[in-house]
């Protein structure tokens, strides 16, 4: 009886999964599924039968064959008590991913008063963003303006903070939080004589690439900006 690592392996019935065609819905499904049974160590029968879906309808899906129904997923990812989420995922398979604080890369201003340290999977597109900030005492960061319709979500965690959008202002207080639209210029200040830690979520648009913002618009890039950080070990 062949493994479902030895299936994972072979998820390629034909040219149709040749170079450039592994991404397909088909392949990242059988992929997962093997290599979630091979985990529990289940064979296909014992999966048929926990799940309620026939054996050859399981071999189907884990060789790539056949794109099963939701309802199908339901019943598979209910028997090896998974998200029907971790069928299509290249990351958090088993319905979580740990990033451990050691490991995390940092972006860090040049004059090194300020930080961001991404708090979701390093190079996956996400329709949202999670990051951890740090700014130094008197510190003025210049946000990047993003594309009309992107909202940023601001809290601050420890210290105090005053945000600016156009020409109004904010000042936060440990626990307050914030939401604007990141189209608008908009910067960030640490008014305290102590460091900030802020938490931002950033809610990417649904638009086109033409509705980026150019840099001639009038958007100032300043030395410490997200754009003009490089990227270092925390």
């Amino acid at each position: 009886m062949r493994s479902p690592l030895a299936l994972v392996r072979d998820a390629q019935p034909d040219a149709a999964h040749n170079e450039g065609t592994y991404d397909t819905l088909e392949y990242l499904v059988g992929v997962n599924l093997a290599r979630l049974r091979a985990e529990r160590q289940l064979s296909l029968d014992a999966l048929a039968r926990a799940s309620g879906v026939s054996r050859a309808m399981l071999a189907q899906v884990e060789s790539a064959r056949s794109v099963p129904s939701i309802k199908v997923l339901c019943k598979v990812a209910a028997a090896l008590k998974v998200s029907v989420s971790a069928f299509l995922r290249r990351h958090a398979v088993n319905g979580f991913e740990h990033l451990p604080a050691e490991r995390a890369p940092r972006l860090v201003s040049a004059d090194g008063r300020y930080s961001a340290r991404a708090l979701y999977p390093d190079g996956q597109p996400a329709a949202a963003e999670f990051h951890e900030l740090r700014i130094a005492p008197l510190h003025t960061e210049v946000g990047v303006r993003r594309p009309p319709g992107t909202t940023v979500n601001l809290v601050v965690s420890e210290g105090t903070l005053e945000v600016s959008v156009h020409d109004r202002r904010q000042l936060l207080a440990t626990g307050d939080a914030i939401v604007f639209d990141a189209d608008q210029p908009h910067s960030l200040r640490n008014p305290g004589d102590t460091e900030a830690r802020v938490f931002r979520v950033t809610l990417n648009a649904e638009t086109p690439p033409r509705w980026d913002v150019p840099a001639a618009a009038g958007t100032a890039v300043s030395a410490g900006t997200d754009e003009a950080v490089a990227a270092q070990p925390a």
